[in-house]
This record gives C-alpha cells, sequence and structure tokens, in this order.
C-alpha cells in the first residue's frame, strides 16, 4: 500500500470519530495546511460576531466516555445532561459547554452511527443553510451501506483545540483529532467547528456544502494548541 495510500485511509478513520470526511486531492495525497489558513466552517450569513474573545478555559475536569467505541468527553457543569437514547444535549452557556456540545454533537452527524443517532442530532442540533445537505448525504450514504473502517476507537481520539472566537451566543474552535499514520507516524486533522446558543442550548452550524470536509484539513504538528489532559499521545 502506497503511503498517500494509508494516509487517506488514516485520514477517513479519523472521519469516523469525528463526523468529517478530510479532503483528498485527486492524485491520492492528503491536502496539508498550516491551521492559521484552514477556511471557516460558517457561511457569511453567520459570521462571528463583532466582538468574539478567546476565552481561558479549564478543561482538567472532562471526563472521557465510551460512546460505541470512541471516546467522547463530558462534564457536571459543562454537560451534556441529557444522553438518553444515544443523544447528547443540554449544554452550559460557557466556553466549556461550548467545546463539549461542539465534540458531542459533531460525532454524532456521521452517518456511522446510524440514522437513529445522526438523523435527530442533524434535525435538531445542527443549524444553518446546509443542515439538509448533511442530513441528506448521511441518508445517501447509510442507505449506500458504505464501508466503515473498522478498529478506529481504539486509537483516534481528540487531542487538542484552539479558540477561533467566542461570545455567549456564538462560539468558533479548531478541533483537533490524531490517527495512525504510514511507519507509525501520527497524523493530525483538525476541524473548525461553529457553534450558536438557540432555545438555551448550543447548536453546531453545519459546514459548507454540509460537508465536514470543507472545514478540515490535515495540519503538521499540534503547536499553537492546547492539549486535551487524557487525550494526547
Amino acid at each position: 500500500m502506497t503511503r498517500s495510500r494509508t494516509i487517506a485511509m488514516a485520514l477517513a478513520a479519523l472521519a469516523i470519530l469525528t463526523g468529517i470526511v478530510i479532503a483528498v486531492i485527486p492524485n491520492g495525497s492528503s491536502q496539508t495546511r498550516g491551521h492559521s489558513n484552514r477556511p471557516s466552517s460558517a457561511p457569511p450569513s453567520a459570521a462571528l460576531p463583532s466582538s468574539p474573545v478567546t476565552p481561558v478555559v479549564d478543561v482538567s475536569g472532562l471526563h472521557w466516555t465510551d460512546f460505541h467505541g470512541y471516546r467522547l468527553p463530558v462534564s457536571a457543569q459543562a454537560g451534556p445532561r441529557i444522553t438518553a437514547s444515544d443523544l447528547a444535549s443540554g449544554f452550559a452557556d460557557t466556553p466549556l459547554g461550548a467545546l463539549v456540545a461542539m465534540i458531542n454533537i459533531g460525532a454524532r452527524t456521521a452517518w456511522q452511527f446510524g440514522p437513529g443517532v445522526f438523523q435527530p442530532t442533524i434535525q435538531s442540533q445542527v443549524t444553518g443553510p446546509y443542515a439538509s445537505q448533511m442530513l441528506s448525504a448521511d441518508l445517501d450514504a447509510y442507505g449506500s451501506g458504505a464501508a466503515e473502517i473498522p478498529d478506529i476507537g481504539a486509537y483516534a481520539s481528540f487531542v487538542a483545540y484552539q479558540w477561533a472566537g467566542y461570545t455567549p451566543s456564538d462560539a468558533t474552535a479548531d478541533l483537533v483529532v490524531e490517527g495512525p499514520g504510514a511507519d507509525g507516524t501520527t497524523i493530525f486533522a483538525a476541524t473548525q467547528i461553529q457553534a450558536q446558543w438557540i432555545d438555551s442550548d448550543w447548536r453546531v452550524v453545519a459546514p459548507p456544502g454540509g460537508d465536514w470536509a470543507n472545514s478540515a484539513t490535515q495540519i503538521p504538528s499540534l503547536n499553537g494548541y492546547l492539549t486535551f489532559p487524557g487525550q494526547e499521545g
């Protein structure tokens, strides 16, 4: 197997964990850009507020729970307070609540978890003009029986984040997951996710085209990112 193919498969592996499919250019090699060039997940109509801040967040109290083989964060203070039927809602209107919501909601948009998870998640917890496209794409992928990559939960995990901006009603951050690459190397993939406080809870803004690949990229390292304790390495 070629190195470029291995990298592409590793990035696709990360997609299952985060609900993201990393774009691969036609020649089979992965796109790699510095994190400062990553495109915003928000369409122009959902731009960041005029006065966002970069909050200081204590993530030391996060617990990472199993969700069908994948580790997702929970917090007594930040949520989710409701996790019935494999869904997650009830997040605090705080920076930590926004981070936890982005990961939990974003992960549950993955078609691999089945329509019982991705459909109500997208219908109730994803907003923006591309939400319907995301749902249609998930339904098509699930209906086509697209192959899952096995055993990803054993080694792909969220490891870091970086704020792009925060207000109590609108938050944007780059979330990073890691997975195995060729020859024992580690692949990092970052996705910019925006969340908005709507009807007393956080909602994730669907990425352009309803495809997380449009907001994601491979990055060379975790330099410049803040790590989640217990998730790095």
